[in-house]
């Protein structure tokens, strides 16, 4: 590894090493934690989940339909 080279790793490694995030303990008490998990849990009682990428993929196939041959029609 030329000289050029070694000086920037070793600047990429001093700033990742300044980065470094320390995660903090959780302090939580077991039932916090317990109904922090039923509060983010999905809601089972609509059945199926909605999908979300169909919805998508109708809307793109409106917009290219609407779109069409009428968009130069002053000339």
């Amino acid at each position: 590894m030329d000289k050029r080279l070694a000086k920037r790793h070793k600047r990429q490694v001093a700033r990742a090493k300044e980065k470094v995030k320390v995660s903090e303990p959780d302090v939580r008490t077991p039932e916090q934690i317990e109904a922090a998990r039923e509060a983010s849990r999905p809601d089972l009682s609509r059945g199926n989940a909605p999908k979300i990428a169909d919805t998508g993929r109708s809307f793109r196939n409106r917009l290219a339909t609407s779109t069409g041959s009428g968009a130069k029609t002053d000339g």
